[in-house]
């Protein structure tokens, strides 16, 4: 296997062990309330569950300070290792976790310690691993390499989903409510030690070793990010907003809006779920092509544009209640948010300097996945609550597009000015 290629696959194997596990605590959240909170009342335990998944998000950002400190001043290597394996271990310690009839109040304790560590891993994660991946590419296809971070997330969610749907299928319903939920995640840490063996053998990245050897390594890269590029890190959250808001609108929210608000099964709400994942797998790419072979820019100029003419037809379809409308409805939404997240993992990178770009990068996605993107459905679903109506969703859509459209202006104007890296 080749150097590129070991690049590619432990990224993608690290991103999609992320978004896998992401899926199946969403899809088993039921039983994950059943199984670790103390019998009674059923929707309390389902909130306090997703309170426990939320908790993760508030982690992120500590997890990117300190895996970017690592991966600034040690090498992204070393970071992306570690963060691997802290993925990998807890997700299976969800597998193995003695239920609350055995260990009593420990078992929703041991849950939340958990999450948080999951929580911390993924900071690092994500924005480090998009950072390693980018610096491997050449200009003629940084946006294509940059876009398998993206993909390997869809990737991850899909096959999480449809493991778990497997499973569900072909146990008996007793078995599987035993410990049937219990093998994805145990899976998960095999999939993570996979992920860590080809990590081990991979070289550190070109653009750190060359930063290494020139002495321009930061010190104190958290001090440095904060101090020198503060700007840019808001800069990547405004970018990140249209990414994070739709996304997780999309992919969390509307599966069970489509079934609690608009009364569909929960069989053709996972229909449409997965169609629409598959969508996005075939469209992320091409988007990627045509930003490396077009103007960049521009065509997220477009893009941010189609958010602001569909956000609320995207709604007005889905007021239907018709799987044929609603299908539409979000295979079209789900071609917009692809155009768009598509590049990003690249236009991001660019606007941070090596020296602090670990830190920096993981930051801006990370603190607008934890203030936007986890707090979307919540925030949408209360909007919803109290006006009656289910525009809310396209105006919060609106708001994302409208703020990282101002931002791609900004990206563009510093790309005139000659103030974007690795160009």
């Amino acid at each position: 296997m080749s150097q590129m290629k070991k690049v590619v696959a432990s990224t993608m194997l690290g991103n999609g062990l992320e978004w896998y596990d992401y899926a199946l605590y969403g899809t088993f959240t039921a039983l994950i309330s059943k199984h670790f909170f103390p019998a009674g009342d059923e929707n309390v335990a389902l909130i306090a569950t997703f309170g426990i998944f939320a908790i993760g998000f508030l982690m992120r950002p500590l997890g990117a300070m300190l895996f970017g400190y690592i991966g600034d001043k040690y090498g992204r290597k070393n970071a992306l290792s570690l963060s691997i394996l802290m993925m990998a271990i807890p997700t299976a310690c969800i597998g193995l976790l003695p239920t609350y009839t055995m260990i009593g109040i420990w078992a929703p304790i041991l849950l939340t310690v958990i999450r948080l560590v999951q929580g911390v891993a993924i900071g690092g994660e994500f924005g480090g691993s998009i950072v390693y991946l980018v610096e491997h590419a050449k200009p003629t296809n940084k946006n294509r390499v940059g876009s398998l971070s993206m993909l390997s997330m869809l990737m991850g969610l899909f096959f999480g989903t449809m493991i778990s749907a497997l499973l569900a299928e072909v146990m008996r319903p007793e078995d599987f409510d035993t410990y049937g939920w219990r093998i994805p995640f145990v899976l998960g840490f095999f999939i993570g030690l996979v992920g860590l063996y080809i990590r081990t053998k991979l070289q550190e990245s070109p653009v750190f070793l060359e930063a290494q050897e020139a002495g321009h390594v930061s010190e104190s890269p958290i001090k440095e990010t904060l101090k020198n590029n503060y700007k840019e890190v808001f800069l990547g959250i405004g970018l990140y907003m249209a990414v994070t808001i739709p996304f997780y609108i999309q992919t969390v929210f509307m599966p069970s809006f489509m079934v609690k608000f608009m009364h569909f099964s929960s069989a053709d709400s996972l229909e449409i779920y997965l169609i629409v994942l598959g969508v996005m797998m075939v469209i992320a790419p091409i988007s990627a092509t045509l930003c490396d072979t077009h103007n960049r820019e521009r065509l997220m100029k477009i893009v941010s544009v189609c958010y602001l003419l569909f956000a609320l037809p995207y709604v007005y379809l889905l007021d239907y209640q018709t799987f044929t409308f609603a299908l539409i409805s979000q295979v079209v939404f789900a071609m917009i948010v692809s155009f768009y997240i598509a590049p990003i993992p690249t236009l991001v990178t660019e606007i941070f300097p090596a020296r602090t770009r670990y830190t920096g990068m993981s930051l801006a996605c990370n603190l607008a996945a934890a203030i936007f993107g986890g707090t979307s459905p919540m925030l949408v679903t209360t909007l919803i609550t109290k006006t009656d109506s289910h525009y809310p969703i396209g105006i919060y859509i609106m708001f994302a597009a409208a703020i990282s459209l101002f931002c791609v202006f900004e990206v563009k104007r510093r790309r005139d000015q000659q103030r974007l890296f690795l160009i």
